[in-house]
């Protein structure tokens, strides 16, 4: 393997660990799981598979792109669109959440499972993972790019160092981030947990707004 593919990989795995650590890679999952009371191997598994279709996405994306005989700066472009389209679909999703949850804690408490109540939470759940998996891996399409100048390898090698490397930021972030909301014991913030999940989920997509501007 030549040295510079070696390079290449190292630099990838610096970039993606430093990529995932933006709070929508894993804050959003720990939210929500905490409002909607998941085990943890159910936090575990959600963020897997929102984290697989998250750098699938892009992978295909920017190997379609490279047959297609797109320039990186044509989908670099078109990623930072969709990134931008994203972030705001995470904000309205974390407002219309926390307006949810407010509208709920103020209901009468009842002793049965609420069937509305369910269906509301499954359509957020889903609501959430799709925002989250049309979320763009910016860093990856050029990485990608400059894999293929060493042939397939090149191209495998960046995109599944990339993907496990976010992956399990994103486990150990989401896992962490929920253990850490679980220690707050409060009548207030679990009558209103899901209104604090959709705030946290806002303020989140907010947050990487401006870090990106």
């Amino acid at each position: 393997m030549h040295g510079s593919l070696w390079i290449l990989l190292v630099s990838t795995l610096s970039i993606a660990f430093f990529h995932a650590l933006a709070p929508d890679h894993w804050m959003p999952f720990a939210a929500i799981a905490k409002a909607q009371k998941w085990s943890k191997p159910k936090l575990l598994w959600i963020t897997f598979i929102s984290g697989v279709g998250h750098v699938g996405i892009s992978i295909v994306f920017s190997v379609i792109g490279i047959f297609l005989g797109f320039s990186l700066s044509k989908l670099k472009g078109i990623e930072g669109h969709r990134g931008e389209i994203v972030l705001w679909l995470l904000i309205g999703f974390g407002i219309a959440y926390m307006l949810w949850g407010i509208k709920k804690a103020k209901e009468h408490r009842h002793h049965h499972i609420d069937p509305e109540k369910l269906k509301a939470k499954t359509v957020a759940v889903w609501t959430m993972f799709a925002i989250i998996i049309l979320g763009p891996c910016e860093p990856l399409v050029p990485l990608v790019f400059l894999g293929y100048n060493y042939g397939y390898i090149g191209v495998v090698s960046v995109s599944i160092i990339f993907s496990l490397v976010t992956i399990a930021m994103m486990l150990a972030q989401s896992l962490l981030a929920f253990m850490g909301i679980q220690l707050i014991k409060n009548d207030i913030a679990e009558r209103y947990s899901h209104a604090f999940a959709g705030l946290v989920i806002a303020l989140t997509g907010i947050f990487v707004m401006v870090a990106e501007i």
